[in-house]
């Protein structure tokens, strides 16, 4: 590569250029610069025919020269043609041009995701595999298969998408859809008489009405063999024939009311599709005194089963003579004998179960996971209305991190892959409870605490001084799980804080140097030195004082909510504890505990 001036007439935008195609740019941030001073910053070229050169990156800037230029020349006809400070490309390599000028114009103005998929699409010819254009991008695997899933579009869409007549959401629902569904939907869109689906309504009219989600299945998915649609977006898994899977699920539930009457109850009553279960029309009633079952379905493939109840108008009838009354069964015992014999139980095994550590752990663990009439167990929501810092939390390394243990876990309990948490949020099972703690005593120590370490980390609330005390005992390095993206410098917005980041990452004087920059300028040089771009010194494993373990605030005014947590962490307890010794081994289960758990 070599640096030159060339006329400005002797310049062209190169195909390899990111906006070769795109409509043309916003110049009203740059234009007034370039008319008072000139083209400073370099373009990037590569050498054409005739002694003529393709501009690679720098599009905006040699328009903004073209408009100043024909300015001059309007002024003074016999001007010399104006010069333009050039880094020349050794020529030939297509792809290197191509991830040049993308990555010269992400660190400025982001294209649009037609424009990107332009480019995603000439490297893929070239060579390159997604997850290198990941990698040299700095971007996480699904986004990019996000914007390759582009392709799947009619080249009229796509046009529809770069002109802003087609909304996001719909883009995304689109790239799901065969060519002929998509040549229907423009049908619909050309035509003025017709209503088109967008949004969420488009969804429903390519999967023909609700979809549904397989994890509401009674079956088994595996064995049942019907296919399965997986949203690239939502990464949602939702059957692609709703009506196979009600004939399966309409079995499944006709072998769960089997089951129930053969474990004694009086009948079970399977309610009308998405009819509603009003629970102030039933009384709770037991099955030795007669309680039905009830069975409600819904069109979003949900079955919820209400055990033990009786409608109200039954139960007067049977009051006042209208219905046969059975004469009622004496009990073996008596309510408060009951509760004698409960009692006494209790207070043996708990006895026992305290000099048994390793059965009370897999029983907390169990208890954790499914909850009690004692428990109430709660998932960290990891609630955001801002879409951006979803998609950032979702595809950051440490999710990913923890959505591999997860999965590890789940495969140790036998539960379904696909399940979004091990902890559940249903309603308290009896029998699930006492499922999961007989899995659990055939599992070794180190699976209970690695499923321990899952549960505990799904029900970990955000934001509160558990989280720091707990990164400041392990010696968390936020570096390890975290990196800036463009989501996080969108949300600064303080230009204090952003000073004290640039003399972090590009020291002292270039921070002083800069007091008086725009926000904009300042979050550059942070980005530029992460990036190591522009001349700055590449900075490895950059985290802002907020994020480390523990944080601290760029300014006096406060404010900051991790810190504020790790304020009241301090005020119990040191912020940097002696090194945590390792944890004792726990003993193994009694002699009893070990004997066979059922006949």
């Amino acid at each position: 590569m070599k640096l030159d001036f060339i006329p400005i007439d002797k310049l062209f935008v190169d195909k390899t250029n990111v906006r070769a195609r795109q409509k043309r740019a916003d110049l009203s941030d740059i234009l007034p610069s370039i008319r008072q001073r000139g083209v400073l910053q370099t373009l990037l070229v590569r050498p054409a025919a005739g002694e003529r050169f393709g501009i690679v990156a720098g599009a905006r800037r040699f328009a903004c020269a073209s408009i100043v230029s024909e300015e001059q020349q309007a002024l003074d006809p016999a001007a010399d043609p104006m010069l333009l400070p050039c880094a020349i490309l050794d020529d030939g390599d297509d792809a290197a041009a191509i991830e040049a000028s993308m990555l010269e114009n992400m660190a400025r103005l982001d294209p649009d995701e037609v424009s990107r998929w332009e480019s995603f699409v000439r490297l893929v010819k070239a060579g390159r595999s997604p997850q290198e254009i990941g990698l040299t991008f700095g971007l996480p695997d699904l986004t990019v298969r996000r914007v390759l899933a582009l392709g799947n579009l009619l080249p009229r869409i796509r046009d529809l998408y770069r002109r802003e007549e087609i909304d996001v959401a719909s883009i995304r629902h689109l790239t799901l859809a065969t060519k002929s569904q998509q040549q229907a939907w423009l049908a619909l869109h050309d035509d003025p008489e017709a209503r088109c689906p967008i949004g969420h309504r488009l969804k429903a009219w390519l999967f023909g009405g609700n979809e549904i989600k397989v994890a509401f299945a009674l079956f088994d998915l595996a064995a049942s063999g019907l296919e399965t649609v997986t949203d690239l977006f939502g990464e949602e898994v939702v059957f692609a024939d709703t009506d196979a899977f009600w004939t399966a699920q309409e079995a499944a539930i006709a072998e769960r009311r089997d089951a129930y009457l053969a474990a004694g109850w009086t009948d079970v009553m399977i309610l009308p599709r998405d009819a509603y279960f009003a629970s102030w029309d039933y009384e709770k009633t037991p099955k030795r005194k007669g309680g039905l079952v009830y069975v409600q379905t819904r069109d979003s493939g949900e079955v919820i089963f209400h055990e033990g109840y009786l409608s109200r108008s039954a139960m007067r009838a049977a009051a006042c003579g209208d219905a046969p009354a059975s004469k009622p069964v004496r009990p073996e015992v008596t309510s408060p004998l009951q509760t004698y014999i409960d009692l006494h139980r209790h207070a043996a095994v708990r006895a026992v179960l305290a000099d048994a550590p390793s059965v009370a752990l897999r029983l907390m663990v169990a208890h954790a996971i499914v909850g009690s009439p004692l428990w109430n167990v709660r998932i960290e929501p990891q609630a955001t209305r801002n879409d951006a810092v979803r998609e950032s939390v979702e595809t950051c390394p440490g999710e990913t991190a923890f959505d591999s243990h997860r999965r590890a876990a789940l495969d140790l309990l036998g539960m379904d892959a696909e399940r979004a948490t091990v902890t559940s949020n249903r309603s308290y099972d009896d029998g699930a409870l006492a499922g999961l703690f007989l899995r659990l005593l055939t599992l070794p120590d180190p699976d209970v605490m690695t499923i321990l370490g899952v549960v505990m980390g799904e029900t970990l609330a955000s934001g509160g001084a558990a989280v720091e005390v707990v990164g400041t005992v392990l010696g968390v390095r936020m570096a390890d799980h975290w990196q800036a993206d463009a989501v996080f410098f969108d949300l600064i917005r303080d230009k204090e804080a952003l000073r004290g980041m640039v003399g972090e990452v590009a020291g002292e004087a270039v921070a002083t140097a800069n007091t008086d920059e725009k926000a904009k300028a300042l979050k550059q040089i942070v980005r530029d030195c992460i990036a190591g771009a522009n001349g700055r010194t590449k900075v490895e494993h950059w985290v802002p004082r907020w994020m480390h373990f523990p944080p601290a605030a760029y300014t006096t005014r406060g404010g900051v909510g991790s810190v504020a947590a790790a304020a009241r962490v301090a005020a119990v307890t040191p912020m940097a504890p002696p090194e945590t010794p390792p944890l004792p081994a726990l003993p193994a289960p009694e002699a009893e505990s070990e004997m066979p758990l059922a006949a």
